[in-house]
């Protein structure tokens, strides 16, 4: 089992930042990947940014250059961030932290994030 908690969603000005944190525990030592995903209502979850454990990275090309994923592991976590710069209304959604362990994902409980315009 692997357990996610993110942290970070909040209400910020179109154009500001905002950095997202996501901190896998439990048998991290089995996760081959983890990434971030965003919804908003009505639609289907799209994948934002993933990080492997080797630490390749791969963007949805409509972000590259705006958001930045990253990673860092401790002995008993993994935690990854998500760095958003130049917010966009349209980025308004619920962010959720996935991992992807033994052929299973994992989900987090989400987190929002609002950008007014």
């Amino acid at each position: 089992q692997v357990q996610l908690v993110e942290s970070g969603g909040g209400l910020v000005q179109a154009g500001g930042s905002l950095r997202l944190s996501c901190s896998a525990s439990g048998r991290v030592f089995a996760v081959d990947a983890m990434a971030w995903y965003r919804q908003t209502p009505g639609d289907q979850r799209e994948l934002v940014a993933q990080i492997t454990r080797g630490g390749s990275i791969t963007y949805a090309e409509s972000l590259k250059g705006r958001f930045t994923i990253s990673k860092e592991n401790t002995p008993s976590t993994t935690t990854i961030y998500l760095q958003m710069n130049s917010l966009k209304p349209e980025d308004t959604a619920v962010y959720y932290c996935n991992a992807l362990s033994t052929n299973r994902f994992y989900w987090g409980q989400g987190t929002q994030v609002t950008v007014s315009s």
